[in-house]
């Protein structure tokens, strides 16, 4: 079998990402066309860390309206130059515990398809992320400007309910979707001990 340039070119790419994903932060990592450098950032009173790429900045207020139009917006929207793509966290004062996190995937998946029947889902579960149960939904969605590829996640935090989001536009998603999962699959959540 006779391999392109491209091709190889192509499939060696692949193979220095793949490597790279394994270590966040550790050196650039090759995303779509160019190169990203990750750095493990503090939030929620700096008690949740996540590896993010060190040039995403808060989104602005104006770009937060359009992406986010209804009025429960995220509080942390950590975003591209573009805003095209962006990761997000909020807590939504809500009770939940570890063992809730699998009921809480699939009422939302549930809720989601209801609302929206033009969600197609494509993955969902529960992992064992540092000692905390991750739940996720990974999906693709309608947007204002297409089609965007989604991930939603579920933690607790604290008693209550700590949620993130990844999106891209859908056309990117190849590029995006093994980062955005190594990235919240290095969430970290620190818990007060008891008696603190």
């Amino acid at each position: 079998m006779k391999y392109s340039d491209e091709s190889i070119v192509e499939i060696l790419n692949e193979a220095e990402k793949l490597q790279s994903i394994e270590h966040l932060g550790e050196k650039p990592i090759r995303i779509g066309g160019r190169y990203y450098e990750f750095v493990r950032k503090a939030f929620l009173d700096d008690k949740v860390l996540l590896w993010l790429p060190d040039d995403f900045e808060d989104m602005s207020e104006q770009a937060r309206k359009v992406k986010y139009p209804y009025e429960e917006r995220p509080e942390i929207i950590k975003s591209d130059e573009r805003g095209a793509i962006a990761f997000t966290l909020n807590v939504i004062d809500q009770e939940l515990e570890d063992d809730w996190i699998q009921e809480l995937v699939e009422g939302t998946k549930a809720a989601f398809k209801n609302m929206n029947p033009g969600h197609l889902f494509y993955s969902e579960g529960v992992d064992e992320v540092h000692g905390k149960k991750v739940g996720y939904l990974e999906f693709k969605s309608p947007g204002m400007d297409g089609f965007l590829y989604q991930i939603m996640y579920f933690f607790e935090y604290e008693g209550r309910t700590g949620m993130g989001t990844f999106s891209c536009p859908y056309k990117e998603y190849a590029d995006w979707k093994e980062v955005a999962f190594r990235i919240i699959r290095d969430l970290v959540v620190i818990q007060e001990k008891e008696g603190e």
